[in-house]
């Protein structure tokens, strides 16, 4: 796999309701034209473990995680951890109580990385076996938002209606670069 400047990975895993929220907003996110210095990439469950893959310190600039963690929020709610903003331990525990931080921290040493997070209608708690696919309306309905703070963070305007993208004389599919 060749390396991206720009790195968004979706965290998460469908077979347990909300916490496929990362790989959803991934799923709609490969819909859209980005510059080809962007990266998309589905990280799955397992993605706080194998982040590092998908990152080259050489060549990328900047990381966005995106995922499901319980902040007290409501259900659908929408969180940006900037990389100016400390991560400490605790700050970010993904569904299945892996403690993402330690990885990002390292992460964020070289490469700035950028948190986004969604409040799930229902917490997943370690040790959870029920199977229990789709998303909660709440969080379904948040996926808009997220791919808007997403690009919006990466520096990409992208026209979401005809009469926007009439109005900027685009056509639709084109993303701009800022």
């Amino acid at each position: 796999m060749l390396h991206s400047e720009i790195v968004i990975v979706g965290c998460g895993n469908p077979l347990f309701g909300d916490d496929g929220f990362g790989p959803a907003v991934i799923e709609e996110m490969e819909k859209l034209t980005l510059p080809d210095n962007v990266t998309i990439q589905d990280g799955g469950a397992g993605a706080p473990h194998f982040i590092f893959n998908f990152l080259n310190p050489e060549v990328t600039k900047k990381l966005i995680v995106v995922d499901i963690a319980d902040f007290d929020a409501k259900p659908g709610s929408i969180s940006k951890i900037p990389p100016e903003k400390e991560l400490k331990p605790g700050a970010y525990i993904d569904p299945h109580s892996w403690d993402g931080v330690d990885q990002l921290c390292r992460i964020r040493e070289k490469i700035p990385t950028t948190v986004i997070l969604c409040q799930p209608a229902k917490a997943i708690r370690k040790g959870d076996a029920d199977v229990e696919m789709g998303l909660s309306e709440e969080v379904k309905n948040a996926i808009p938002k997220a791919i808007q703070v997403i690009l919006e963070t990466i520096g990409v305007e992208y026209g979401t209606t005809i009469i926007n993208l009439q109005e900027k004389g685009r056509q639709r599919g084109t993303a701009e670069i800022r």
